[in-house]
């Protein structure tokens, strides 16, 4: 009934051509994305010198960048539905277990969640990257010095992420033991234990949140950081007055470096998640003490 990580690999594997042509459609979005408060800036100085040139090319740019997420969020509904249908179809064409229908149903929404990793979780995880890399490259065009202030809070925030990365799972994982449990806990209509289920899961859910919570706090403090050191280093380093524009584009990759610096933790939490669904969805191997006995009586039937 279950899969292995390989199956799992190879239904999604056949998709590979859709997947790519994806991230290449996602690649090209995001480097309007990023592009964009470049030529904002550029627009405004322009329009305070009384050309419309950057305007134009601003324009230009973001129909483009229409056109190409128009089609990237289209194409990637039809990508992603189909891996879930493969799976699903592969999942329940297994011997299925009648007796074990709870850890079945269960499983049937883990495997909705590796799906929507996929096609959610990867594109924001991949955002952060561009905004991160692609801010820093770009920052470096307006103040050197501002780079080196971003590069410097990337150490706090990835030790916080692996902190919080590792605290995460483990309550991800003591909710997912508990869900799976659900329908057999329904199907015994006991009121008792159907209540004791569902509190036990909005505990988990709530220590969940409280810890999302703590996070958000700590990183904000940082973000705050950032903005005050950077705003300062902008004005007192420039050895010429700043323009109006380039004012704006620094403040716009200050904000999508630090948008990146707020996914980090996320995606090691949710990369942490996914380990652990895709242990669910695959065989564990047996213990040897629930062997030792298939051992025994086979041999007293061959004596």
């Amino acid at each position: 009934m279950l899969l292995k990580a390989n199956e799992i690999k190879g239904l999604i594997w056949v998709h590979r051509s859709r997947l790519a042509l994806t991230y290449i459609l996602y690649t090209l979005e995001m480097a309007g994305s990023l592009i964009r408060p470049l030529l904002i800036g550029n627009a405004i100085n322009d329009l305070i010198n009384k050309s419309y040139e950057g305007l134009v090319i601003l324009t230009i740019i973001h129909l483009s960048w229409l056109v190409i997420s128009y089609f990237r969020h289209r194409f990637d509904t039809r990508t992603y539905s189909a891996i879930y249908t493969s799976i699903m179809k592969s999942l329940t064409s297994k011997d299925t277990q009648l007796n074990n229908i709870s850890k079945l149903s269960a499983r049937s929404s883990l495997t909705k969640d590796l799906v929507d990793f996929m096609e959610y979780d990867v594109y924001f995880i991949l955002e952060a990257g561009y905004n991160i890399f692609g801010s820093l490259i770009l920052l470096a065009f307006y103040q050197s010095s501002l780079v080196w202030l971003c590069l410097a809070i990337l150490f706090p925030v990835g030790i916080i992420g692996m902190w919080y990365g590792r605290k995460m799972r483990r309550l991800q994982k003591s909710k997912n033991d508990e869900l799976e449990k659900q329908v057999d806990v329904l199907s015994h209509g006991n009121t008792n234990l159907i209540h004791d289920h569902f509190i036990k899961l909005q505990q988990w859910q709530i220590r969940i949140s409280d810890q999302e919570a703590i996070n958000f706090g700590i990183m904000e403090i940082l973000v705050i950081v950032v903005i005050f050191f950077s705003l300062i280093i902008t004005t007192d380093s420039a050895t010429s007055p700043v323009l109006a524009g380039d004012f704006i584009g620094i403040y716009y990759y200050l904000i999508k470096f630090l948008n990146g610096l707020d996914t980090i933790p996320y995606a090691l939490q949710r990369w942490s998640t996914l380990s652990d669904i895709v242990e669910r969805l695959e065989p564990k191997p047996k213990n040897i003490l629930d062997i030792l006995p298939q051992v025994s009586s086979a041999e007293n039937i061959a004596a």
